[in-house]
């Protein structure tokens, strides 16, 4: 059977920035079955739980006080990356308008919850390798 990779916070881990989760049963069971892994690739990229919430701006991952956190995003995006390749990933269900996972459309990088059109870090490289996202709200 394929593994799927999930958003962590979807199958009820506690990463997000806030400390909370979005669990969906549905993600959790894939979990529980084993028929997906899941992953915080905030975590992966060495960020603390709880931080500072982030947004893009431009090609930029910027936190809501300014510091410039693109590099833990892309190292994160990469270690994540790694682990749906393991175990031969060709789905991802992630969490919907995420500066990490967002698909589509995230928050336009304002910090005043208005959206635009574009893909988080993770969602956009796991789609240069051809692996599935969908964007679960």
């Amino acid at each position: 059977m394929t593994k799927k990779i999930v958003s962590a916070c979807l199958a009820g881990f506690h990463c997000r920035f806030d400390c909370a989760h979005q669990e969906r049963e549905s993600i959790r069971l894939m979990v529980e079955k084993g028929e997906a892994i899941a992953v915080c690739p905030e975590q992966m990229g060495g960020l603390s739980t709880p931080r500072t919430p982030s947004e893009i701006i431009g090609d930029k991952v910027i936190s809501k006080t300014g510091e410039d956190m693109t590099s833990a995003y892309e190292l994160g995006a990469q270690e994540a990356l790694k682990m749906a390749q393991l175990v031969g990933a060709t789905e991802a269900y992630l969490k919907s308008r995420s500066p990490m996972c967002g698909s589509g459309t995230i928050y336009d990088g304002t910090f005043s919850g208005k959206l635009t059109s574009g893909d988080g870090v993770f969602s956009k490289l796991l789609k240069k390798y051809n692996i599935k996202v969908i964007s679960i709200d």
